[in-house]
């Protein structure tokens, strides 16, 4: 089958346990892992990109569950079909939570195999646990004052709590 390599893209802001859910599973699927951290400033990310890598960076290593894998957090603005290109990548993983992902990831998948079709897209389900869990939601609960505890780790729980006194 030979080296192969995979790119989870996404804007990570902040990074969730069910991020965390599909870059561990997603390392026993290839034979190295990029986190493609999309600069993505038509989402207004509360983050800046260096503080989501370094975050990514943080869950990596402290995450018992990484498979076998060479695994390298890089950020990117553009197409991620050139990306993926430019990387060497053969792979574009997406997670999947529920029917609502699959209609927009399937459109996606259309277009960046028209753009470049020698990279496949392989979809993971979340995990049952963590099929709930998005980035909004955890800002907007953060926000309202409620418990993210369950949706992402004490250290990115910290830095979202950091994140939004500062602003305030």
């Amino acid at each position: 089958m030979g080296n192969k390599t995979g790119i989870y893209p996404g804007t990570f802001d902040p990074v969730t346990n069910g991020h965390m859910d599909i870059i561990n599973r997603a390392s026993n699927v290839v034979d190295n892992l990029i986190i493609g951290v999309a600069v993505n400033d038509g989402k207004g990310p509360l983050f800046t990109l260096d503080e989501r890598v370094k975050m990514i960076e943080g869950e990596i290593e402290q995450s018992t569950e990484i498979g076998d894998c060479n695994l390298e957090v890089k950020s990117f603005e553009g197409l991620l079909t050139e990306f993926a290109t430019s990387s060497g990548a053969s792979l574009i993983i997406r997670g999947l939570r529920a029917v609502s992902d699959f209609e927009y990831e399937f459109q996606m998948t259309g277009m960046n195999t028209k753009l470049e079709p020698n990279i496949e897209t392989v979809f993971l389900m979340a995990s049952e646990g963590e099929q709930f869990i998005s980035s909004r939601l955890v800002k907007e609960i953060n926000s309202l004052g409620g418990d993210i505890s369950h949706f992402v780790s004490e250290n990115v729980r910290t830095k979202l709590i950091d994140k939004v006194s500062a602003r305030n």
